[in-house]
């Protein structure tokens, strides 16, 4: 076992740091995380659900983000990259840099094998301490699933799943829905020779 301390590096040296990278990482308690690339169905139903997001809140005061944009979670002190982040009215952002968003009303990940422990868990214990968010939801990339958790009136998450291929789950804070005809549009899955092996 190694007995070099690990370094402590401050957000502000995060944020240096992480604007001149060649590559993503997540940030949270002194230290940095590198973030995995994604699939090519991880990349399509990005898109696709991003695409539907935009068209249906084109005429409303709500921005759709790709995952480009870090989001910092200010109760925690995480920095992290969600897929896709939905914010409505004026994007609060953290400095004049105009690259960590403060107040998203929808999060989307789209889950690998690697990280949906880490989604379905931590991360969304995190997500949930954004006073401006609503709605959190995980999309499988392997199969039709979509899992929506929504805050109601009394402060809790519900959860809403579809997982059929004809189904959608309701966003109703921003009026709109997500199709899984529409997230899923020219994906393929995997076969069960294809997972088992990943496996």
């Amino acid at each position: 076992m190694s007995t070099v301390p690990k370094q402590f590096i401050t957000p502000e040296q995060y944020l240096y740091r992480e604007r001149n990278a060649d590559f993503r990482s997540e940030y949270f308690r002194g230290e940095m995380f590198a973030m995995a690339g994604a699939s090519a169905n991880h990349n399509l139903i990005l898109l696709n659900a991003g695409a539907s997001l935009r068209e249906q809140l084109k005429k409303k005061p709500c921005r759709v983000y790709p995952s480009d944009l870090k989001l910092r979670i200010q109760a925690t002190g995480l920095y992290t990259y969600p897929d896709l982040s939905v914010v409505c009215g004026e994007p609060q952002l953290e400095s004049d840099h105009g690259d960590v968003l403060l107040n998203p009303v929808v999060l989307i990940e789209v889950l690998s094998d690697s990280t949906e422990a880490y989604d379905r868990g931590k991360k969304f214990e995190h997500y949930r301490t954004i006073p401006s968010l609503k709605h959190y939801v995980l999309i499988a990339q392997d199969r039709h699933s979509i899992d929506c958790f929504s805050l109601n009136q009394v402060g809790s998450w519900s959860l809403a799943a579809c997982q059929t291929p004809t189904g959608t789950v309701e966003l109703a804070a921003i009026d709109s829905q997500l199709s899984a005809e529409e997230v899923y549009d020219k994906v393929v899955f995997p076969t069960t020779t294809e997972a088992n092996a990943a496996s």
